[in-house]
């Protein structure tokens, strides 16, 4: 590397999203995302009124089924988180647009965990709504800005302008691109390695399900198992992989049996989760290991859990070596291009996943349809295309639990 060039071009540290005491000058970009999250703040307001409304009249009707206590839970769940995402967008979004950066990467974060909470807890309660777009468009918002203006991928954009990319190529050339240089973890964890082992760990989930149902569960015969409406991805292993990863990012040299045993628990965990999600919203069944060795109410069994643990080893002691690797194969000059291409496109292959299972769910339930997004799924999406699809899924409307 040229030393004199480095002399006349110094690197300044960015005290980035989540330090700095404020005197610094806020970069405009910092102030777009400021702009943009007070909108996003805006945006949920009607999501707030309407989940009142629901609630009055949730309590006031007086009459409840036998989810009455899971119903009553989830509406609570579902207004405190999206009351504190308007609260957190909007202090935020006024923190960075007065130049107030202290603490603003975890109130951040707290907004996405609770947009998250209350996009579960919508969705579950009351199928694909007006409220869930609000929602999204909230999310979508807080993502893309973030990306935007992440401070690493700035000092990347920083380092290619002023340095012709020649700190960041020796990083590439030593192998330590992507990792966390602080040593308190194993990689990054910012968007676009997540991202990557998303993508990577879902096509992966489908291999490693296909070929166990060839070899193991119906030897010889082949079964779909994807979880999007289109290629070959799963994504309650994308997002079991992010879960172990951020879980274990820390442990990542811890011994093999407290790995097993953490990854085990967040599987099992997980799995539990996904099976009683898709139930409570879809009335859908995609497994069921009832009457198997401790099994927990057939969402997840003892072997499952050995097998998340096993997988948990693989992953962080081999797979995350081999995945950073992979990933910064991607050519420097387009790999933040074709993540947000490919990001845009997952994001809609998830939302048409969930809307054509909720028009299944309509349709099974014995509704017409009423929109002209319900009538593409009808003649693109029939019962039969998805049956096909979704092999290992069966909709049961009888099953599910909505308030609607």
């Amino acid at each position: 590397m040229d030393s004199t060039l480095l002399q006349q071009t110094p690197l300044q540290p960015d005290p980035g999203i989540g330090s700095g005491s404020g005197s610094e000058r806020t970069p405009w970009g910092l102030k777009v995302f400021g702009v943009l999250l007070m909108i996003g703040g805006v945006l949920l307001i009607p999501q707030a009124v309407g989940v009142v409304v629901a609630m009055v009249e949730l309590f006031a009707g007086g009459a409840y089924g036998d989810d009455s206590v899971l119903t009553v839970i989830l509406s609570l769940v579902l207004a405190a988180a999206v009351c504190f995402a308007i609260v957190a967008g909007v202090v935020l979004g006024v923190r960075l647009v007065r130049g107030r950066r202290r603490r603003a990467r975890l109130i951040a974060e707290s907004m996405a965990i609770a947009l998250a909470l209350a996009f579960a807890s919508d969705l579950m309660l009351y199928g694909v709504n007006e409220g869930l777009w609000l929602l999204g468009a909230a999310a979508l918002i807080l993502v893309a800005a973030h990306v935007a203006v992440d401070p690493s991928l700035s000092d990347e954009r920083e380092l290619q302008r002023r340095l012709r990319l020649m700190e960041t190529r020796d990083e590439l050339e030593e192998g330590i691109l992507g990792l966390d240089k602080s040593g308190a973890g194993f990689i990054e964890l910012d968007f676009f390695n997540l991202f990557w082992i998303f993508v990577i760990a879902s096509v992966a989930g489908v291999v490693i399900e296909s070929i166990y149902h060839v070899l193991v569960v119906d030897f010889g015969h082949y079964e779909d198992r994807a979880g999007l409406l289109w290629g070959p991805f799963s994504p309650i292993y994308g997002f079991g992989a992010l879960l172990m990863t951020l879980a274990l990012n820390r442990f990542h040299n811890a011994p093999v049996p407290v790995v097993f045993l953490v990854s085990a628990l967040i599987g099992g965990a997980f799995e539990y989760f996904v099976s009683w999600f898709m139930e409570y919203a879809f009335g859908a069944v995609a497994w069921d290991y009832t009457g198997t060795f401790l099994n927990i109410n057939g969402r997840t069994n003892f072997m499952f859990m050995c097998m998340w643990g096993a997988l948990g080893v693989v992953w962080v002691k081999l797979a995350l070596p081999a995945l950073l690797h992979t990933v910064n194969l991607i050519p420097w000059r387009w790999r933040y291009s074709i993540t947000a291409v490919c990001a845009a496109l997952m994001i809609l292959n998830g939302v048409m996943t969930l809307v054509a299972l909720d028009c299944w769910y309509s349709r099974l339930a014995g509704a017409a349809p009423d929109n002209a997004l319900e009538q593409f799924c009808a003649e693109h999406f029939d019962n039969q295309w998805m049956e096909h699809r979704f092999e290992s899924m069966s909709i049961d409307p009888g099953a599910a639990h909505r308030s609607s």
